[in-house]
Parts: C-alpha cells; sequence; structure tokens
C-alpha cells in the first residue's frame, strides 16, 4: 500500500485468531474477524474447526487436522507483523499442542485464552483430556485467560455458582497457570453482569455494568475476547483493555437487542 506522495503505508495492526469457524458466522472466527475489523485492526485466521450452526446450535462439526492448523499458524506469523493472538475452540488434546507448539516459537506477543469447551447448544469441542492439555500447555503461555462460570468449573473442578465462587476460581487458576485470568459473570444473576479478574501475584479487581436485557447474545465470549487482544495489540495495559471490551461488547449487545434473526439466538454483535 502507498499513499498519494508514494511512501508507504503503515499496515493496520494484526491479530490472529486461532478457532472455528461459525457457518451462521455469530461466533469463531467470523466474529472475531468482525470484531477486530470494527476497532480497526486487521484479522488473520487460523480455522481449527468447521461447525455446521446457525440460530439454533451446533448441528455437526469437524475438527481441522493439526497439521493443517500448524501449516496455518506457520504461514500467518512468517509473513505478517502480528500484533496479539487469541485462539478459540480447540479441538482436542493434539490440537492444543499444536498450537502451543508454534506459539512458543514466537514469543512477546499478547495471547488471549478464550477456553471454549461446547457450545451453549450441548456439543462439545474439548474433552478431558483436552482441557488438561490446555492448563499444562497453553495456559502457562497466555497474557489472560476468559473462562465463564461452566468453563471455570471445569478448568479447576471447583463449584462456580456465585460472584465468590468466581473469585476463588480466578484466584485458583491464575496461581496455578502463572496467567491472569477473566471469569465472566454472564451466567450470574442479579442486574450487574460482574466479571473477575485475578492476576497470578494474588490481585483481584472486579469489573461490573448494568446487565443487557438481549435476545441475542450468541458469540459474547468470542467478541469480548478478540476486542481485548485488538486493545492489547495496541499496547493498552490488561485492565484498560478489559475495561474498554466489555464497552464495547455492551454497545454491540444494545445495538442489536431487538433485532429478530430468527428462532434461536442472534449474534451478540452484529458489525
Amino acid at each position: 500500500m502507498t499513499t498519494e506522495r508514494g511512501r508507504a503505508a503503515k499496515p493496520p495492526l494484526c491479530v490472529l485468531t486461532i478457532a472455528g469457524s461459525d457457518s451462521g458466522a455469530g461466533a469463531g472466527v467470523q466474529a472475531d474477524s468482525r470484531t477486530i475489523q470494527a476497532l480497526g485492526g486487521y484479522a488473520v485466521t487460523a480455522i481449527t474447526a468447521v461447525t455446521a450452526q446457525a440460530l439454533r446450535g451446533v448441528t455437526d462439526w469437524q475438527a481441522t487436522p493439526s497439521a493443517l492448523i500448524t501449516a496455518q499458524i506457520r504461514a500467518v506469523l512468517g509473513d505478517f507483523q502480528v500484533a496479539a493472538i487469541k485462539t478459540g475452540l480447540l479441538p482436542g488434546a493434539e490440537a492444543v499442542r499444536a498450537v502451543a507448539r508454534e506459539l512458543r516459537r514466537h514469543p512477546r506477543r499478547p495471547l488471549v485464552v478464550d477456553p471454549v469447551i461446547g457450545a451453549t447448544s450441548g456439543t462439545q469441542f474439548l474433552p478431558p483430556a483436552g482441557l488438561r492439555t490446555l492448563r499444562r500447555d497453553l495456559l502457562p503461555l497466555a497474557t489472560l485467560v476468559t473462562p465463564n462460570w461452566p468453563e471455570a468449573e471445569a478448568l479447576t473442578g471447583r463449584k462456580v455458582g456465585t460472584d465468590a465462587d468466581a473469585e476463588a476460581a480466578a484466584r485458583q487458576l491464575a496461581a496455578e497457570s502463572g496467567c491472569a485470568v477473566l471469569v465472566k459473570g454472564g451466567h450470574g444473576r442479579g442486574a450487574l453482569c460482574r466479571d473477575c479478574l485475578a492476576t497470578a501475584d494474588g490481585r483481584v479487581r472486579w469489573f461490573g455494568s448494568p446487565r443487557v436485557a438481549a435476545r441475542n447474545t450468541h458469540g459474547t465470549g468470542c467478541v469480548l475476547s478478540a476486542a481485548i487482544a485488538m486493545e492489547l495489540a495496541r499496547g493498552c495495559e490488561l485492565e484498560a483493555a478489559i475495561e474498554q471490551a466489555r464497552q464495547f461488547l455492551v454497545r454491540g449487545l444494545k445495538q442489536n437487542s431487538q433485532t429478530r434473526w430468527g428462532p434461536g439466538a442472534g449474534p451478540a454483535f452484529a458489525g
């Protein structure tokens, strides 16, 4: 790209999303890419699985071979100046090991791990062996991991049903993994949606905002984690990145709250 005066123009910030494809485009790499672009970045991708899903849930899916996941990551990181990375759906232990192996070759980039275990409709993507591998191999590389309450339960073996439980799980996982942990409060109740951030050095901060009454909530975790990755790519400190990403998600939920897409939950952020 060149300017009118012939000088080379600087490309936009690139963020790599390593995640599954959603045929309904409400979650996965489609939601990540839409979010990154809306925030002024350029999304590059490594597809880990292809899912057949729309508004009523997942009807079929197939994992991408680990060798092809590896090839995609190598191609992108070999040519683009990637400023931050996020992961989403990783379909099994072998895929997690492949991703972790490649990311170890490219340290010093912010990494946000959205630990997608299954779809809301019930489809399971990451079995227990994959979850153990995620904890052992990928989380120690992460800047931040962003589990919801069920994912925090699965990662810690601790029941999460209250804000106090969420804080205990966040503290435990941060201490065990060495990365910061944001346990999201979307599964909670009450007028406020509260997310708990715990860091490896024992600090805790709560983020809160009025809960949005929205029928379209598909992909909220993808949008939030992609927005955090984009803000980290800009050079924001972690807490500022989380705060700005939460505000972005709330705006998207409000703007899209009354859209009637059809049966089931529509996308949380439609762009």
